[in-house]
């Protein structure tokens, strides 16, 4: 091969790599904004497709979620977590983070109920929610937790109709308290609570439970907000978020998952 040859070669490849590397350069995919987003654990199915279709319909933002009680996240935030949108199961502690000016005003966004669950053997041959004080193993979420404060206050009504030897037999029969109501769906699943009283979408996104309907005049709505979380350093993506979440694909979404949004 001649010089001249081995010359024109040279330049040639040179030239080809860089217009390669130039073309790969411009092709590469625009980096995602993250977009931090606590949530409370019985959201989670629900929120997880949220997630997916959200970022189908936004894909500039990277929608990362965390989930734990909402007395958890909440505490997270006031020692500096970094979040930008919180979404709670309990009115007060998204309102205690108002008070400290680490949350924005929130929005009501879907509302939940109780509901017992029992696993599909069923060992306690429960069939009602008088059923409930035969189970030799009950468990609760503890009273920090919102579910755990609802479910305490349906046993308060519950003691007008069944009166307090009925409470005191069902509370007898309690052998665990957990720091989240997914905690609590799980002892059941596992086969070591006989029942348990946990959200009713909980209960409909398990096919390894049956749920115990509460009488309604027992039971307890709880309600679910939203809001910015103030040290957010992405305000474009949670107002793109929580727009989505309040949208009519958002609320289908919700309400496939058990979520009531009809009243909103």
């Amino acid at each position: 091969m001649t010089r001249k040859f081995k010359s024109y070669m040279t330049t040639w490849s040179v030239c080809f790599f860089a217009v390669t590397a130039i073309g790969c350069e411009r092709s590469a995919p625009v980096s995602r904004s993250p977009l931090r987003i606590f949530a409370a654990s019985s959201l989670t199915e629900a929120f997880r497709d949220l997630e997916e279709k959200f970022e189908l319909e936004q894909p500039n933002f990277d929608a990362q979620i965390t989930f734990a009680g909402s007395q958890v996240l909440r505490l997270q935030i006031e020692q500096g977590a970094q979040a930008d949108v919180f979404a709670s199961a309990n009115l007060q502690h998204m309102q205690s983070l108002i008070e400290q000016d680490l949350a924005s005003s929130s929005s009501i966004f879907a509302y939940n109920e109780l509901a017992v669950i029992i696993p599909k053997s069923n060992p306690a041959s429960i069939k009602s929610f008088s059923d409930l004080p035969a189970a030799d193993r009950i468990v609760m979420a503890n009273d920090h937790v919102p579910a755990g404060i609802y479910s305490r206050m349906v046993l308060e009504k519950a003691v007008d109709r069944f009166g307090k030897e009925f409470i005191t037999r069902l509370r007898n029969r309690i052998v665990s308290e957990e720091s989240n109501v997914r905690l609590v769906r799980a002892k059941v699943e596992l086969g070591e609570a006989d029942a348990a009283i946990v959200y009713q979408t909980d209960a409909v996104s398990s096919d390894r439970l049956l749920l115990i309907s509460i009488p309604e005049d027992l039971n307890v709505r709880a309600s679910y907000s939203i809001a910015q979380v103030t040290t957010s350093i992405n305000p474009e993506g949670v107002k793109q978020f929580i727009t989505f979440v309040f949208s009519r694909k958002g609320r289908r979404i919700l309400e496939k998952h058990g979520f009531i949004t009809t009243t909103l």
